[in-house]
């Protein structure tokens, strides 16, 4: 059976491309226990803002001081300041950082667009398990290396999509490391390796990035549509980003 549409406000707001993780989140964050959530990576608060709407105290950690300003700016605006607490910071020295309350007891953390940048993904992720107490979730959404070799070759760029099969840098002669993309097992791996259980792994954004929002990738009609897709193989095998939820042993 396919997933229903989010039951949050705050889903049914955000990009049909997002559809099918706030989907995935619904269950734990849609019933009405206030959660302790910690959002690595969290930026500019497009995930903690909405979570921290529905009562959740949010915990955002990111090493950019202009994203966590316009966090605070963006929470404030909402009315939920008091529910966002912004740590300056990085994933991988999680344990270091003042998050407040007690490590360890977070009841759900979000690891979104984190492990296609950082020094060593499976140290990152070790540490986010790390901070969520035992039997609560972990979601961890990655760029899918399927996806963005199917949308280089659309784009008209057959040389990069070869690169990015190949797993390559698809323009090496750029200043910084171009960002990771993992396959689904890829991505199992790592969650399973730093103590997680993972459940069944999604697709995000099948059609909406291909579509694009000019062509109406925000309409009702393609978020539904992104929801069947999500879950069944082969279309969300080539979606642009991976999604799962693991709860920690």
């Amino acid at each position: 059976m396919p997933p229903s549409a989010s039951a949050t406000p705050a889903g049914e707001q955000l990009p049909a491309r997002t559809a099918a993780v706030w989907a995935a989140l619904d269950p734990l964050v849609a019933g009405g226990t206030p959660l302790r959530v910690l959002d690595v990576g969290g930026g500019s608060g497009t995930l903690a803002v909405p979570l921290a709407r529905l009562g959740h105290q949010v915990t955002v950690v990111d090493p950019s001081a202009d994203a966590l300003a316009t966090l605070r700016r963006r929470a404030d605006t909402a009315g939920v300041g008091g529910n966002v607490h912004a740590v300056q910071g990085d994933g991988d020295r999680l344990h270091e950082l003042p998050l407040g309350g007690t490590p360890g007891d977070y009841d759900l953390a979000l690891c979104h667009a984190v492990l296609e940048v950082v020094d060593d993904p499976a140290v990152t992720l070790g540490e986010v398990a790390r901070a969520v107490r035992s039997g609560g979730t972990v979601s961890v959404a990655t760029a899918n290396r399927a996806g963005a070799v199917l949308a280089r070759a659309l784009a008209g760029h057959p040389v990069e999509a070869q690169a990015l099969l190949d797993d390559r840098d698809p323009a090496p002669g750029r200043s910084r490391p171009a960002a990771r993309r993992f396959g689904p097992e890829d991505l199992l791996a790592l969650v399973r390796d730093a103590g997680l259980e993972p459940g069944e792994w999604r697709g995000v954004s099948v059609v909406a990035d291909l579509l694009g929002a000019s062509s109406g990738a925000d309409s009702d009609g393609v978020r539904r549509l992104e929801l069947r897709l999500a879950e069944v193989s082969p279309y969300r095998d080539v979606a642009a980003g991976l999604h799962v939820l693991a709860s920690r042993r």
